[in-house]
């Protein structure tokens, strides 16, 4: 084979159900249009710091069944080129003195944007392009389109939550979950919402940084507070982690779980959050003389390895056949997607947000019927109880506080509820 006909696969960032998918179909596709083609290992850290010893020739044997298999066959990391000049022209060098014209990218936000830096630092020597991948599901892709990863996240996400929603009512307790999503909701709220959790807390719903933990505080304090006034002890709570980076940090400067760098700051990234809250609606409720058991857990770690479901098999076996296809037919420079079945290559150029150079993040749209039916299932304190004077009389009276004083400590809490949906079931965005 001709020494520049090498196409090369690499995967950045966090793992997804569904990469092997995509290397292996990409790779058959490539061995069949007669392409060698090397897997990549470990993302970007060999190549941007010259070292091509890391590479691996992939054959149609060893990659014929990965499908079925989380993780990465090739490895995976954060590793960034784009940090400091040489690395990513380290990064063009090492891949053309592995006789690389045709470069595909598998990550998230972050290594995409990398891809694109990459595409431009190249020249038109390498053709690159990248498909997109993350449990978070907050990559700027057509409402409709799930980015892969996200449908088997979420599937045993729920299967975590169903198990732990049957313990809390055996055992009488809540669970804070704290689901993974740094920037957007979709996947707390699409767990929460499927598998019928009480409630589920996203960033979006919360208005403009920074927050007040006070707030989080009193939604999850306020739901427990209605659970028991209806004779129910126990609750399952779903929380984006991506709440936490919108909590003001003075807000957290008292606590003594949060951990603090060098220079004596909080490490946002690093706080356990659930523990945070348990502490803090426990101590909320022990104001009005009540009690509850409050677990708190973390997932996500669990979820990003995991074997795709069926969904996401086929989808990323489709996006790994069309990333190869299209590089080979000399495509370049763009996002490959998959919408309404068809193939939509979306150029670099589109998908980026020109005041921050990255690409745009899609959030939870809180203004669509979808979520508006979510927070109508979820138990928490809304415009409707406080309208009822038999139902505030109840929630009051289980805190031991009269009618005003319940109001003036609670009622602040709808301020960020969705407007109710009209008869044709859209939201209605002003009341009259």
């Amino acid at each position: 084979m001709s020494h520049s006909k090498k196409l090369a696969i690499l995967v950045g960032g966090g793992p997804a159900p569904g990469i092997n998918s995509v290397i292996g179909a990409a790779t058959i596709r490539g061995l069949l249009e007669d392409i060698e083609v090397l897997g990549i290992r470990d993302g970007f850290q060999w190549i941007m710091n010259g070292d091509i010893d890391h590479v691996e020739q992939l054959s149609m044997q060893r990659v014929s069944r990965i499908h079925f298999r989380g993780g990465s066959y090739i490895g995976i990391s954060r590793a960034n080129p784009t940090k400091n000049p040489e690395h990513l022209e380290n990064t063009v060098i090492s891949l053309l003195r592995l006789g690389v014209d045709k470069l595909i990218t598998i990550g998230g936000d972050d290594t995409c944007f990398s891809s694109k830096k990459l595409a431009e630092k190249a020249a038109g020597r390498i053709r690159v392009v990248h498909v997109p991948k993350t449990i978070d599901n907050d990559l700027d892709l057509p409402a409709s389109i799930s980015t892969f990863g996200y449908q088997t996240a979420r599937h045993l996400g729920v299967e975590i939550v169903k198990n732990l929603m049957v313990d809390a009512q055996t055992t009488s307790r809540w669970y804070f979950i704290i689901s993974m999503g740094r920037k957007a909701g979709h996947l707390a709220l699409g767990i929460g919402k499927a598998a019928g959790s009480t409630l589920t807390l996203i960033p979006e719903e919360f208005g403009t940084p920074p927050l007040k933990l006070q707030t989080i505080v009193d939604s999850l304090a306020g739901a427990i507070i209605k659970r028991q006034s209806d004779g129910r002890p126990d609750g399952v709570a779903v929380i984006a982690e991506g709440v936490v980076l919108d909590i003001d940090p003075s807000d957290l400067a008292g606590l003594e779980s949060v951990e603090r760098d060098a220079h004596g700051h909080l490490r946002i990234a690093e706080v356990n959050f659930g523990e945070i809250l348990k502490q803090a609606v426990q101590k909320r409720l022990s104001e009005f003389g009540l009690k509850t058991t409050i677990v708190a857990k973390n997932i996500g770690y669990e979820l990003r390895c995991a074997d795709p479901v069926p969904f996401d098999m086929e989808y990323t076996r489709d996006l790994g056949y069309c990333a190869a296809k299209f590089i080979l037919n000399g495509g370049t420079d763009c996002l490959i997607s998959m919408q309404g079945g068809q193939f939509v290559p979306i150029p670099y150029d589109s998908i980026m947000d020109p005041e921050t150079g990255r690409m745009r993040v899609r959030l939870v749209d809180m203004h669509s019927t979808a979520y508006a039916i979510a927070r109508r299932y979820m138990i928490r304190l809304r415009r409707d109880d406080f309208a009822d004077p038999h139902a505030l009389a109840k929630y009051a009276a289980t805190c031991g506080l009269h009618l005003e004083e319940f109001e003036a400590q609670f009622k602040y809490l709808i301020g960020t509820e969705p407007p109710p949906l009209g008869p044709d079931l859209r939201p209605i965005l002003e009341e009259k």
